[in-house]
């Protein structure tokens, strides 16, 4: 079937408790090439709008458990750029008018042609090209490479913030480039001919990182034999990365909170106080929030440094901007081998492109750097992927015998194997919190020591 060029392809959410419903709009919509993915209810379609940046959700009325008028409203609370196309069997003039009161683009009433819904979509997608190409694109700031819509919403934030004072919190999973766009930040503000000046709080034990951050005077403690500045001086006038600010103690967040506040420091062994003029970027790949309510994190601390938020996208959420960085690796890493960069094959790269990348930007990297040092040739195909990465042809060969215990225990284990011990990310993988997952480990925690390896080969063995 021939598709009209003038209709731009999109990544669309269908979300209907009806599997019938749900199979005649994909039915109609991929044709046209848009990527369809389905939900049966509004649930299930808000977890996968956590992991996947979504064009288009098109969603019935009337559901059970959550309506779609209260998914609309969920929607537009959360997620700025999404458009909505509201369809319903039930059609009414005031259903209509309160889906677009909430946030819906357009309206639609079953039964519909295929036509109909074509040119609904369009209509939509039209309004939302639009509302996208009305401010101007922010550029890549250099080292951040990306054209998802997350990681555009990213470098319009990195300009703002770069225009003003005002303290940054970069918050996002581990490997996702914090520290580039605190980078950015400060190349692009008025700051940009002073020192820029990165602090890993995680990896300076306790013990040393007030002296660190805020320098000592000789004789201070057993060791200090001579006067030396702190992070906070080397960077005066220019600005301080405190990463990973999540892992200082309740003690060190209240030195912070004082250079907040008055704007000067205190060198370790020293009872006068220096004026320091340095803007503060901190990143954290912690919920904050959640230590707050623990006891963990100062309130005030927090408030004081979330003035601006940019949340980074885990790479699993940013879609084709993978094969973006694929190529940017490629090359970055044949110029310091001194040979052409490698092909990568349409089953390697569509293998790629369905990982989840627990590790994020930081283990595709990691991941290309390696490929290229051990496969022989210039061609990278599936196999050479690590096995995690490969996609199964055939369903596994697992035994009938088996408990649903206990396949869902090694369901378990691969996804924690595959997010490196991470339970955070692998809770968010499994679609659960950290909670259930820990209650899951350790009722299945036997079967982890015990699973029998025949069941994962076929029962007659």
């Amino acid at each position: 079937m021939k598709t009209n060029p003038s209709i731009r392809t999109a990544k669309i959410l269908v979300v209907d408790d009806s599997p019938d419903a749900l199979e005649l709009v994909k039915r109609h919509l991929a044709p046209a090439g848009h990527a369809i993915v389905t939900a049966p209810g509004a649930e299930e379609a808000s977890r996968l709008m956590e992991d996947t940046a979504f064009d288009l959700v098109i969603t019935d009325m009337k559901m059970p458990r959550v309506s779609g008028l209260d998914l609309i409203r969920h929607i537009r609370t959360h997620y700025k750029a999404v458009s909505i196309l509201m369809v319903t069997g039930y059609p009414s003039i005031g259903g209509a008018v309160e889906a677009v009161r909430l946030g819906a683009e357009d309206y639609l009433a079953k039964p519909f042609t295929k036509k109909e819904l074509l040119d609904a979509v369009e209509a939509t997608l039209a309004k939302q090209r639009r509302r996208i190409l009305g401010p101007p694109t922010a550029p890549a700031p250099a080292g951040l490479i990306g054209e998802s819509e997350p990681m555009q919403a990213v470098f319009n934030a990195i300009e703002k913030a770069a225009a003003v004072k005002a303290n940054v919190l970069i918050t996002g999973e581990s490997g996702t480039g914090k520290e580039l766009v605190a980078r950015a930040i400060h190349y692009q503000s008025a700051r940009a001919a002073h020192p820029f000046v990165p602090v890993n709080c995680g990896g300076i034990p306790e013990s040393l990182l007030e002296s660190e951050l805020f320098g000592r005077v000789k004789g201070a403690f057993t060791g200090a034999t001579e006067t030396r500045a702190g992070f906070f001086q080397t960077g005066n006038k220019g600005t301080i990365f405190l990463d990973e600010v999540g892992e200082t103690s309740l003690a060190m967040q209240v030195k912070l909170l004082r250079v907040l506040q008055e704007k000067e420091i205190c060198m370790v062994g020293s009872a006068r106080s220096q004026k320091v003029d340095v803007r503060i970027i901190a990143g954290t790949n912690k919920n904050l929030q959640g230590l707050i309510a623990g006891g963990r994190f100062r309130a005030d601390l927090f408030y004081r440094l979330n003035v601006i938020n940019i949340d980074l996208p885990p790479l699993r959420a940013r879609g084709g901007d993978v094969l973006l960085l694929v190529r940017y690796f490629s090359a970055k890493y044949a110029d310091e081998m001194d040979r052409p960069a490698p092909q990568f094959t349409d089953p390697a790269l569509e293998n790629l492109g369905r990982y989840s990348w627990p590790g994020n930007v930081r283990e595709l990297e990691n991941l290309v750097q390696r490929l290229m040092a051990m496969t022989d040739g210039d061609v990278i195909d599936a196999p050479d992927l690590p096995a995690g990465m490969r996609t199964e042809c055939f369903p596994q060969q697992i035994g009938l015998n088996r408990t649903l215990d206990q396949v869902e225990a090694e369901h378990i284990r691969q996804v924690l194997d595959r997010s490196g011990g991470n339970k955070s990310q692998a809770a968010k993988v499994l679609g659960i919190d950290r909670k259930t997952l820990r209650e899951k480990l350790k009722r299945s925690g036997r079967l982890f020591r015990k699973a029998p390896v025949q069941d994962l080969r076929n029962p007659e063995e």
